[in-house]
């Protein structure tokens, strides 16, 4: 039987490993300056708190807490140990993007590539619903689509080999969609881990959605927001949403 999502269960372990910090700091670089930017334009004020929903193992809000006080959201609690080792500082709560609600207003709400567990329109309109709940007046939403159904690559492989904790991992990430006409896909790994002179291999599969650009635009008009993309090279679009409600 196929198990699913496991780098979020038993085989979190693995994250810092697969996924390090540094590989953050540039992204999150430009994330903070498209901030300043589109706040400087927009908002009357210095944003100052930011909550990052599906927050994950918090690599991304450990370079964003040197700018914004961060509260982070992700559904897996044990990613959020992770978050809260490496983010003491920060506010972490287990919950749904689609549902959450945690009883604040924010300067900034960001969700990275969370968002891509977004399965259905329903769905993703529900998590941009919270994402406006969530901001003040002339608060900015921060999101991007990894895939897109213009930009999505059918048998995209990724291979990288990643050395830490005592042990060596290669993850072979496997992109394939079965049916093009619903809105998810399938996104396959295979992670060889050598350690203590053995070889050890663990699969993971996860689904994810996929939707057309103008979709993205529709929902988030939908749900209220003033829309702004941003397109940055080899990666997909950066979405503003600007709320402009009192």
């Amino acid at each position: 039987m196929t198990q699913h999502n496991r780098l979020y269960h038993d085989l979190t372990w693995l994250w810092p490993t697969l996924s390090p910090l540094e590989d953050y700091e540039e992204e999150m670089a430009e994330i903070v300056t498209l901030i300043d930017e589109f706040a400087g334009a927009f908002a009357p004020r210095a944003p100052q708190t930011l909550l990052d929903l599906g927050c994950g193992g918090g690599h991304n809000d450990y370079w964003l807490k040197q700018r914004f006080s961060i509260t982070g959201v992700d559904l897996s609690e044990d990613m959020l140990t992770l978050a809260r080792r490496l983010n003491p500082e920060a506010r972490y709560l287990q919950g749904d993007m689609r549902s959450v609600r945690v009883g604040q207003k924010f300067d900034i709400v960001f969700i990275a590539d969370a968002i891509d567990y977004m399965l259905t329109e329903t769905d993703l309109r529900a998590a941009f619903e919270t994402a406006y709940t969530h901001l003040k007046p002339h608060g900015l939403f921060i999101t991007f689509a990894e895939e897109t159904k213009e930009r999505f690559e059918q048998n995209k492989t990724k291979t990288v080999t990643r050395e830490g904790d005592g042990v060596v991992l290669t993850s072979i990430e496997t992109y394939f969609d079965p049916n093009p006409d619903d809105t998810t896909y399938e996104m396959s790994f295979v992670y060889h881990l050598q350690r203590d002179g053995k070889l050890q291999t663990e699969t993971d599969q996860h689904v994810m959605g996929v939707f057309p650009f103008a979709t993205w635009i529709e929902l988030l008009e939908e749900v209220g927001f003033m829309v702004d993309v941003v397109e940055y090279e080899d990666a997909g679009p950066v979405f503003v949403g600007k709320k402009v409600e009192s």
